[in-house]
Formats: structure tokens, sequence, C-alpha cells
């Protein structure tokens, strides 16, 4: 199979022979080939690739050429859509295989026809725009073929609508719903059962790993080969998904759906309606203990808190009330015993949820403006992840841009339980001493300085029109964001957009075709944004991206790896900060012919020891400390 591969990406190959402009990079080549050799082996492979690798070819041509079955998983939908509707065919046609794909969601993105049907005809709201929104659903559910909530695009992302519509694992009635012939969901993963490629992502696959969904279990016993692209998210995410969480959400949705069946086909069970009534306050009035600005905290301390121990009883005595009364009711409907199995399982999960007194995990809290989750998350994953990869013959392939910290792979290998992986780390082809300049700021305060937004601001005026705008200033906290974004365009005339004030996706739109324009962001601008070209030239960030300490998943690691004797900045906090911080960097030079400037406003940079950690991890930009320097270069770049 290597002679295919690299008959593929040969000068006269099927790929520049298909793809206009397609030149093989030295490090594909060698990325492919180490891709090949794992999926005829069958053992495990870390691969980290500098922006401007092409790794998504570089694994998917092996992976076709294969013969074998594989399950493709990305970080996010968007970029699940993007392999599976551009860069895919592109590659299948190129290489003229008869490949079965599929792409397969999470069950939200599916029309539940069952929900469609009962919320259509006993609508829970008054809301005009929620009416409105499910008359245009129950227009489009006959013309649909897939039900793929995507294809709604006159409808927004966020509608109150959608969740009325689609399911969840809580509340879909599997084989029990009288729509279970006809489910959407259904037909999606019996195409992915039989499909040679199946992309999905991060956390679709690990709903499945830890049995949290049903009915996509068989799923991954069929696959030969298991790539993770944007592989640095999986830590976190398998975090999640080996825990417990159990949410107040969770609790009114129930009560809410009881409610609903109380008014329609059970209205001789008045009892029922109160009892699910009950539950509901008493969870409202838990939620009403925290403050209305959302937070996160440690919850085997909230947990000792009196009020919070008397509210959390009344609860539990309120769903032990309710699971009696449904036992009573159960065969009278399907929703009502699909109610008591979801309520059983609350019950268990709140149990041990209150028992804190358990080690190797992190017990924390999150409350948005409504709710309330509680979540239980093993501190570390690499056992269990361990036990999955190399218990049978299967390749697994992890790579991304950013898995390695100071030119190594051990940080990434220690969390994941991956001692037995080959790795490869593979640098950037981009001309980075020619391409871009790395500016730290003389004359900065320390980050968390009272002063130090309006010696940013001070900063960031002089770069941004001399650039005429074409900037992302990323953030590492919503605090700093909001105060530029109410200061900065009193010193500029240039548009200035703010995450936050509309989807993600439209900024990104608003901002290439505005051209001159300046995108304030935090996290989610930080990865999986690709602006090429010259309308993204400056990238400034605001400070080092150190988790906050008061992150309670943090909190707990590091006191785990303080009890182990080992050093928590290191080994914890360090290495996170790097993975992020490139991913942040990775914005700027996305393509052979982009130019520009990064600006990091930190000089621990320069003045703290693990500064050179910092710098070693990043691409090997000229560097500068001038700011006047970093504003010519920008003048200099063509407009």
């Amino acid at each position: 199979m290597l002679k295919q591969v690299q008959q593929a990406f040969a000068e006269q190959g099927a790929l520049s022979k298909a793809i206009d402009g397609f030149k093989a990079r030295e490090p594909q080549k060698l990325m492919a080939a180490s891709v090949t050799k794992s999926i005829e082996n069958g053992n495990a492979l870390l691969v980290e690739a500098g922006t401007g690798t092409g790794k998504t070819y570089a694994y998917l041509v092996p992976a076709l050429l294969s013969g074998k079955k594989v399950i493709l998983s990305t970080g996010t939908k968007n970029l699940q859509e993007q392999l599976y509707f551009r860069d895919l065919p592109t590659v299948l046609k190129a290489l003229a295989l008869p490949v079965d794909t599929s792409l397969l969601k999470g069950r939200s993105n599916y029309l539940c026809l069952f929900r469609l049907d009962q919320h259509y005809q006993h609508v829970p709201t008054a809301d005009a725009a929620v009416i409105n929104d499910l008359s245009l659903i129950k227009k489009w559910s006959n013309e649909t073929q897939s039900g793929d909530i995507g294809e709604l695009t006159y409808i927004a992302e966020d509608s109150k609508a959608l969740p009325l519509v689609t399911s969840t694992a809580d509340n879909c009635l599997g084989k029990d719903c009288p729509s279970y012939e006809d489910c959407y969901l259904l037909k999606a993963r019996k195409k992915a059962m039989q499909a040679d490629l199946v992309v999905v992502n991060h956390h679709l696959f690990f709903a499945d790993m830890a049995l949290k969904d049903t009915g996509f279990g068989e799923l991954l016993p069929n696959m030969d080969v298991v790539i993770f692209d944007e592989a640095h998210q999986i830590p976190d995410i398998a975090s999640e998904y080996f825990g417990e969480t159990l949410s107040s959400r969770t609790l009114l949705e129930l009560c809410k759906e009881l409610e609903l069946i109380c008014k329609t086909e059970l209205r001789d069970h008045p009892q029922l309606s109160k009892t699910a009534d009950k539950l509901a306050t008493l969870v409202r009035d838990w939620r009403l203990l925290w403050s209305d600005e959302p937070e996160r905290g440690n919850w085997r301390d909230s947990s000792k808190r009196p009020d919070v121990q008397l509210a959390l009883t009344r609860v539990s005595e309120a769903m032990g009330m309710l699971y009696q009364v449904l036992k009573g009711s159960l065969g009278r409907n399907e929703v009502v015993d699909h109610c008591f199995e979801r309520l059983a399982l609350a019950k268990t999960q709140l149990e041990k949820l209150q028992d804190v007194s358990k080690t190797g995990v992190s017990f924390w809290y999150e409350t948005t403006r409504q709710h309330i989750s509680l979540h239980l998350t093993p501190l570390s994953i690499a056992d269990k992840f361990r036990e999955l990869v190399f218990a049978e013959k299967r390749s697994w392939i992890f790579t991304s841009a950013t898995l390695s910290v100071d030119q190594g792979f051990a940080h990434y290998i220690e969390q994941m339980g991956l001692q037995q992986a080959d790795t490869l780390l593979l640098d950037s082809p981009f001309d980075y001493e020619q391409q871009a300049m790395l500016l730290v700021p003389r004359y900065l305060p320390e980050p968390n300085d009272a002063r130090m937004g309006k010696a940013l601001l001070k900063l960031a005026v002089p770069l941004i029109e001399a650039n005429q705008g074409r900037c992302f200033f990323l953030f590492t906290s919503h605090r700093m964001l909001q105060w530029m974004a109410n200061e900065l365009p009193q010193h500029l005339s240039l548009p200035v957009l703010v995450q936050g004030t509309t989807s993600k996706r439209l900024l990104l739109e608003q901002f290439v075709e505005t051209k001159h324009a300046v995108l304030l962001g935090t996290g989610s601008f930080w990865e999986g944004v690709d602006v090429r070209g010259d309308t993204l030239s400056c990238v400034i960030i605001d400070k080092l991206p150190f988790a906050s300490p008061d992150d309670p998943l943090l909190q707990a690691r590091n006191e785990d790896c303080q009890m182990k004797g080992l050093d928590p900045f290191a080994l914890v906090q360090l290495p996170q900060a790097v993975i992020t911080l490139k991913q942040g960097v990775g914005r700027l030079i996305r393509d052979v012919s982009d130019r520009g400037v990064l600006v990091i406003c930190d000089n621990r940079l320069v003045t703290r020891p693990y500064g050179s950690v910092f710098l070693k991890s990043l691409p090997p930009m000229r560097r500068s400390r001038d700011l006047q320097a970093a504003v010519r270069f920008l003048e200099d770049l063509p407009k």
C-alpha cells in the first residue's frame, strides 16, 4: 500500500492531476507514509503536523486506499462538514475510488418526528417566534430526506423551537417510539454502519464510548482504523464523558414532558402533574442559591453549605415521590415509562454526586443564568483510554497542529496513556522568518495590573491603524474583552466586531466581507478558524492563556499532582497554556503567501524562566520588542 500512497502524492500523481495547484510538501509525504505504516501494522500513532503540512490529505489518502473500515473523528460540527463536503469528495475523485462514506452527527442535529408531532399539536408556549418556527419546521418535515436540522438555514441556530423538535439521549423513547421506523437518526446510524468511512465528531465518539447513548455502540467494533483530527481536544472531552453529570435542565425537561402528557393523554391523573410541578419548583429554588451570573466552583466545598444541603434533600425527596407515582402509572403511556427510567438514572447520578468522599475525581458545579449542573470528572483518563486503544488490533491515529510541548509529546502521552504509540513531529513548511514577526512589547505592566487595559489599548491602536484593521484581538477573559469592546471604538474609525453580539459564523463572514475590521474574541476564536490571505494579517493576544486558578478541575489536578510529589505548574498548567497559545498563534499564517505580525502582550515571555518553553513551542518567526518595527512591517504589507 505504501507504493500506492507515494504514487498518489508524486509530482505527476493522482492528486496533482486532479487538484489545481496541488504540490505535495515533504512533511505531508512523511506523514502519509507514517499513517500508512500505522494502518498496515494496526498500532497507535501521534502526529503533530505544523500549520500548512496538509495533514487532512496525508491521513485521508492512506485511509481510503487501505480498503479498511475507518472512523474519522474531528473537533467540531463545522470541521466535520468541511471534511465531509469539501476534502473527502476531492480526494475520492482524485483517487477514483468507489468508497461508501457517511456523515454522522449527534442526535440533536436530527429532526424527531414524534416530538415535532407532540409539540406542533400542543405548543408549550405562547411565544410567537417559537410558533412561527414550528410551522416552518413542520412544512420542511414534509420535504426533507435526511432530517438534518442543518438544512433549516432560515431558522436561527439558537431558536427555542429546535429543542422541541429534536431528541436527547434522555428523552428519546428508543424502540417504544411510535415513529421509530421513520426515525432520521436511526436511518443515519444504519447508513454509518454500512459505510466504509464514517465522519463523526469527538463528542459523538465519546458519548458512544461511555455508553451514554444507545444504538451506536455497535459502530466501533466494525472499524479497523480510528483517526482523530484536532486530537489536542480529546483529553478534556473524554474526561467529561468518562465522568457523571446531572443538570437542573434534565430534571426540568422531564417535569415539563410529564405536565404535557397530563394535559393531553393522562388528564385523569392530577397527582402526577402536581408531583412533577412540585419537583420543578424545588429544582428552580435550588438554582436560586447561586448568583445570576454564570460561575464554576468546587462542589466538594459547596455541597457542605447548610442551605445547599437542605435544598438538595428537598429535591431528592421530591424525586423519590415522583418515582413512586410514576411506578404506579407504568404501562399507561410510552413517555411515562421512559420518564420513569430517566428519573431512576437521575436518582442514581444524584447519589453519586452527593458522595463527595470519592478520591481520584474532581467534583465541580457550573451555573448558567437559568440552570445548574453537577459534575464528577476523573482526574486522569489514561488507564481507561489505554485499555480502549490497546484492547484489540486496531489502528489509532491522533493528529493536530498542537500536540507537543517544548518539542516533545510527553505531556500528551501521559494524559492519554499512549506510552506504546509511535510519534512524529513535523514542522510547518512555511517560511516564518520571512512571513511573520513576533512582537513582545516592552514597558508593559504585569498582566493582572489594573493599568493593563489602558496599556493594551495604547499599544493596539497604532498596530490596527497601520494594518488598516484586518486584525484578531484575542482575550483570555470575557471581562477584558468587554472592557476593550467599550473603549476601542472610541479610538478607531474602523469597524469593531465583538464575540457574543451574533453567531461565530456570522461574525467571521462579516470580518471577511468588511475587509478592514478588527474582531475581538475569546476561547472559541483561538482555534478552528481559518481566514486565509491578506484579510487577516495581525493577531494580538492579551496575555499567556493560563487556565483560571479558580477552575475546580484544574485545582483538583494540581492537588493530585502535589500529592504525588510532582510540580503541578510544570506538569499541568504550563503544558495546557502552551497548547492553547499555539492554537491562537495558528490563526495568523494559514498559507505560503500569508504575512503578518503576532503580538503577545505579556512580558513573562522574557522575564520568567518558563517563557522559553512557550518560545520554543512557537514557529520560528523573526522577533522584536520594538512596537515601531512591527508598525513598519504592517505598513509595508500589500493592502
